[in-house]
């Protein structure tokens, strides 16, 4: 495959996962980034926080948690040809930066729980502004590309 090949890919996928973004807010999305697909994840944090607001305080406008068969999905699926390389998910209106809610939820006893990037999508009253994508390196998460937003993206593939 090609660099502009890639390229276009790549585009192609962010677009969807700024789709998804946008049908999703006010509340986060997530997903999975593997090969040069895009899984669409479910975010149960509002049916977590319906059960035991007290066990989770946050509810899906504000954090995210993968529904169980996605997560079979991700684990089955961290090597072979079409590794997941990238986990997503938003930050309605509150900016693309790598939290830490994120981190604690990413990181494991200074240890990354799974050897992928991380791709945090700024929505800003219901539009996408940009995204930034992180990478793990001598125990703390750096921004190793920062994308342009959805009208962006659009104008670059139309």
């Amino acid at each position: 495959m090609s660099p502009d090949e890639q390229e276009h890919i790549e585009q192609f996928s962010l677009i969807q996962i700024y789709e998804h973004a946008i049908e999703c807010y006010p509340d986060e999305c997530c997903g999975l980034v593997y090969g040069n697909l895009v899984r669409e994840c479910k975010n149960i944090q509002n049916e977590l926080h319906a059960k035991d607001s007290v066990k989770y305080p946050r509810d899906a406008s504000c954090g995210y948690t993968f529904l169980f068969d996605d997560l079979v999905f991700l684990n089955r699926n961290l090597v072979g040809d079409n590794p997941v390389r990238i986990i997503y998910h938003s930050h309605p209106d509150v900016g693309a930066y790598f939290s830490e809610e994120d981190h604690g939820r990413a990181v494991y006893n200074d240890t990354l729980i799974y050897p992928v990037d991380y791709l945090v999508i700024a929505v800003d009253k219901g539009k996408v502004s940009c995204a930034r994508l992180f990478k793990f390196h001598n125990k703390e998460f750096i921004e190793i590309k920062k994308f342009a937003g959805y009208e962006e993206m659009i104008d670059k593939v139309s």
